[in-house]
């Protein structure tokens, strides 16, 4: 009888929890699909989901830091930035049928077409290390590196090596790194750095005190180098080991990175100079970090950066609308595929329309929830006439979408419901024809080292793996 009077006290929290919670989800949650997940959450569980929407159920940032964005991105609409030379800006209206793409990726990351770009692909692991190396180590006035994982491994400390020796020879180095996905890092490899003359700051650093101002989970998941203001490396991969977290069983990592020259770098460096800023409250306004950038080759790029301090619908409301106009051929290759109602719809409807639709993914991840979730979402593209294939080979990470030969997209976003709403991701819209068809050639490969699912494949799943994959995907908008 004496615990009664604490099992009433508990009821009545979890109650005041759910009756508390109730209008706060309905309010800020735009997507129903996401609000009644929350509200399972909180019903079935009052305190645990009070406690996981304390830490990763809001998208706000720090008060201060979304203050010092909006300033920034004030600064750069009024043209106090670094502008490109108009003579290389791409008119969107002279674009073909693709031209409300270029508008609506204009919209999303607010920056204009620019040509006379040449692209490198690097699909090889090692030689994309040794050639971000290379130019380090030719670097004459400054190295900007900003990488989810920066790893205290073999691969991270040639990179630290490469950067301690541009340092001594009066390059100065700046490094941004994710605070999550590069934490080893921070206990050896940053001090060691730091003490050589390398800067090294840690985006969005995670405490206990800052469990109360964001979410834990809302992260910078962009990988960019910029050398000398001319060169720059982005794509997929990290600074890190091929085999970095997969154990033996996923394999090593597949991925895909651009060496990019020309006038688009000036954008890159905007990017970099801002995530910068943000976390340090230093300016770098030197012209020297935005040279002049002569033609470099005949590709024009938009580049698409997003995050949730930007209009994150509109980036699916990109990747969806790109999937409308395909009339030949879709691929896509991502490690993590939890597309959601809106981009699902859009890959049936192409197929159905006569459109071979291929979506290439690890055989597995590190994240066996998001497996199950994008498992539900498969399936159901694969009844839809989706051509779906299982890579084999090892972790699959490069994340690329082209349409018909004409248009991709290839950057760090997943297709899935995270990098389209809560990370802060770096993409490339391309249009000419040889950088598009030397990614497709890329994505074909994958296809050619993977294993086509048959029908057959997902009945003879057990009735506990279709529980599984099916109770996965009232998670999905949580992912």
């Amino acid at each position: 009888m004496s615990d009664l009077p604490w099992t009433h006290l508990l009821v009545g929290f979890e109650w005041l929890v759910r009756l508390v919670m109730l209008p706060i989800i309905v309010l800020r949650k735009e997507q129903p699909t996401a609000a009644l997940a929350w509200l399972a959450v909180i019903f079935f569980e009052p305190i645990i989901g009070l406690v996981l929407y304390l830490l990763i159920g809001e998208s706000r940032l720090v008060r201060r830091r979304m203050k010092r964005r909006r300033r920034r991105h004030e600064e750069y609409a009024a043209g106090i930035s670094p502008t490109i030379d108009p003579n290389y800006v791409v008119d969107p209206e002279r674009q073909s049928e693709y031209s409300i793409l270029v508008h609506l990726a204009e919209e999303v990351g607010g920056l204009p077409v620019v040509s006379g770009n040449r692209i490198e692909y690097l699909n090889e692991y090692d030689r994309a290390v040794d050639r971000l190396i290379a130019d380090i180590e030719a670097a004459e006035h400054h190295v900007h590196l900003l990488y989810y994982i920066f790893a205290d491994d073999a691969v991270g400390r040639r990179v630290g090596e490469a950067l301690i020796r541009a340092v001594q020879r009066g390059v100065a180095c700046r490094v941004l790194a994710d605070h999550v996905g590069s934490r080893k890092m921070f206990r050896k490899l940053a001090p060691l750095l730091r003490r050589h003359g390398v800067e090294v700051v840690p985006v969005m650093p995670v405490s206990f005190f800052h469990v109360v101002f964001k979410r834990l989970d809302l992260r910078n998941h962009r990988k960019l180098a910029v050398i000398d203001g001319r060169i720059v490396f982005t794509g997929s991969q990290n600074i890190c080991e091929a085999t970095f977290g997969t154990h033996e069983r996923l394999g090593a990592w597949h991925e895909i990175m651009a060496r990019i020259t020309g006038p688009v770098v000036r954008q890159f460096q905007e990017v970099f100079v801002e995530d910068w800023y943000h976390e340090t409250q230093q300016r770098l306004e030197s012209p020297s970090f935005t040279p002049e950038c002569p033609p470099a080759g005949s590709t024009p790029v938009q580049l698409v950066p997003t995050g949730p301090d930007l209009p994150t619908a509109d980036f699916q409301d990109l990747v969806v609308k790109t999937l409308f106009l395909a009339r030949r051929r879709i691929v896509i290759t991502s490690p993590y595929f939890v597309p959601g109602e809106a981009m699902t719809l859009a890959l049936r409807l192409a197929a159905r329309r006569g459109v071979r639709v291929d979506v290439v993914v690890p055989r597995r991840t590190e994240h066996p929830v998001v497996d199950a979730a994008g498992r539900f979402y498969l399936e159901l593209l694969c009844r839809a006439g989706v051509h779906v294939h299982v890579f084999e080979q090892g972790m699959l990470h490069s994340k690329a979408m082209t349409v018909d030969d004409d248009v991709a997209m290839f950057g760090s976003a997943n297709y899935d419901i995270r990098s389209f709403m809560l990370n802060f991701e770096l993409n490339l819209l391309l249009h000419a024809p040889t950088a598009v068809g030397d990614l497709v050639r890329l994505q074909d490969l994958y296809v050619a080292q993977s294993r086509e699912l048959t029908q057959e494949d997902w009945t003879r799943r057990t009735l506990m793996q279709r529980l599984l994959d099916n109770l996965a995907k009232l998670l999905s908008p949580l992912l």
